[in-house]
Order: C-alpha cells, then sequence, then structure tokens
C-alpha cells in the first residue's frame, strides 16, 4: 500500500510527513523505535498517527509529500486533517 502520512508528537510538538510502501502502523513502530536511522524522529517516542493519504503509486506519494513538505506550514497539515476536499484535491492533482 502505498501512502503518504504525517505523524505527529506531542512530545516534540512537531509534525513528520513522510511516505510508505508497506502497513503504515508497522512504519509509526518504526519511528517509535530509538534504534530507527532517521534522527529527526528518533528525538521523540510518541509519534501519532495525524493524516494517511493512500495513493496509486509510490511516485504519487512522494509529489505529495514533497509539496507538503513545501508548504512549511503546521496549519496546512491540520487543515489537510480537517478537510478531506484537501486531500482529494492532491491526490486528483498529482495523478
Amino acid at each position: 500500500m502505498n501512502c503518504c502520512y504525517i505523524i505527529y508528537s506531542s512530545k516534540l510538538k512537531k509534525f513528520y510527513t513522510g511516505i510508505t510502501q508497506e502497513n503504515v502502523e508497522n512504519r509509526i513502530a518504526m519511528h517509535n523505535t530509538s534504534g530507527y536511522g532517521n534522527h529527526y524522529t528518533s528525538q521523540g517516542d510518541d509519534w501519532t498517527l495525524f493524516v494517511v493519504i493512500n495513493c496509486v503509486s509510490l511516485s504519487q506519494a512522494m509529489k505529495i509529500e514533497k509539496h507538503i513538505k513545501s508548504m512549511k506550514s503546521a496549519q496546512y497539515i491540520k487543515n489537510l486533517q480537517k478537510y478531506s476536499e484537501m486531500r482529494a484535491k492532491l491526490l486528483e492533482r498529482y495523478r
């Protein structure tokens, strides 16, 4: 399953945007493991799923991830969670 996901750490008060081809729950568990290689997420151990966008391909997931990261906005991420039409527009835009 290809998806772009956003996780949130209340400990760090930060979001992290990533992509995966595997089960997103397994991926979050990896982020919460101190031995996982990503320095940014290794600082927290309380990452929870905030938003998931299921994509048709890895390429689409990568484009959506890049777009979200380019926005550099926590408010944009919060709106993605709140408004499903925003997620639908991203999927349509990056088909």
